[in-house]
């Protein structure tokens, strides 16, 4: 398929089954009551001890129903794998497994980005630069205390913030960088996941960097890109009309998890290619 069939197919998908759609908004929108309720709980167990165990139990729970939602949309993506036309009916066992190994693959997608960024930040210099503008910054102020006429940024502080500055923008660039790699790496990663519901196949980097290859690197990124304007606008749109007319905003039951589900299904029907 071309990007701009798998874009079609995507698109029309979840309105096939809205019954799974609201299902999954509902579910959604327990776990997140679960979370802020029992956020709140725990911070007010300083108040009262017993709030401590029935906010974490309730944290607990919202994140085992996010696993269960997490699982259900590596679901959606096999389904565009296989080329089903179905949308799958929540496999609950099933799901939570999956959307536990999805969990995992989340975290390891992230460590090594993040660990990449801050060994860039240590090669840039940032954390000496940070500890020198605080200390140029503590001399100025020590200077100014004791009545001593000081420049309003001393020539010491103003190099030191322009070399701060110099390697914040050189880690942040490398930073934006490698975090837009791991997303598409980890794009594949799920739809390996889905593919084989192996969380080894998922957390091999190397083979889902192939996997872009095989698929091709300007296929891949057009798709991508693509499911993500066509979300932006989607939700610019409603949020403007939503601001005009707030109670539209009830719309967003059904508008989130069709986006949602179109992204994933897009993602499975991209991989199809290599299936």
């Amino acid at each position: 398929m071309d990007a701009i069939e798998i874009i079609k197919d995507a698109f029309e998908f979840p309105s096939k089954n809205v019954k799974m759609l609201l299902i999954y908004e509902l579910l959604a929108i327990v776990a997140g009551i679960f979370f802020v309720g029992g956020t709140a709980a725990y911070v007010l167990g300083v108040i009262n001890p017993e709030l401590f165990m029935w906010g974490g139990m309730a944290v607990i729970l919202s994140m085992l129903i996010g696993w269960v939602l997490s699982g259900y949309l590596v679901s959606v993506i096999k389904s565009g794998i296989e080329l089903d036309d179905e949308v799958p009916e929540f496999d609950w066992w099933q799901n939570f497994i999956i959307g536990f190994d999805n969990f995992i693959v989340s975290i390891v997608y992230f460590i090594i980005p993040a660990f990449i960024v801050v060994v860039a930040g240590y090669i840039t210099n940032v954390y000496g630069n940070v500890m020198a503008v605080t200390q140029e910054a503590y001399l100025q102020m020590i200077n100014i205390y004791l009545g001593n006429t000081v420049a309003f940024i001393s020539e010491g502080l103003a190099q030191a913030i322009a070399s701060l500055m110099m390697s914040l923008v050189a880690t942040v660039t490398v930073a934006i960088v490698v975090f837009v790699i791991f997303l598409f790496l980890q794009t594949m990663a799920e739809a390996r996941l889905a593919n084989t519901g192996s969380l080894t196949e998922a957390l091999n980097v190397f083979e889902a960097a192939k996997d872009i290859m095989r698929i091709g690197i300007s296929k891949t990124i057009i798709v991508i890109l693509l499911v993500i304007i066509i979300v932006a606008v989607i939700e610019m749109i409603f949020s403007f009309i939503t601001g005009f007319l707030p109670i539209l905003s009830i719309l967003s039951i059904i508008i989130t998890p069709y986006l949602i589900f179109f992204a994933q299904r897009a993602v499975g029907l991209l991989y199809s290619d290599i299936a």
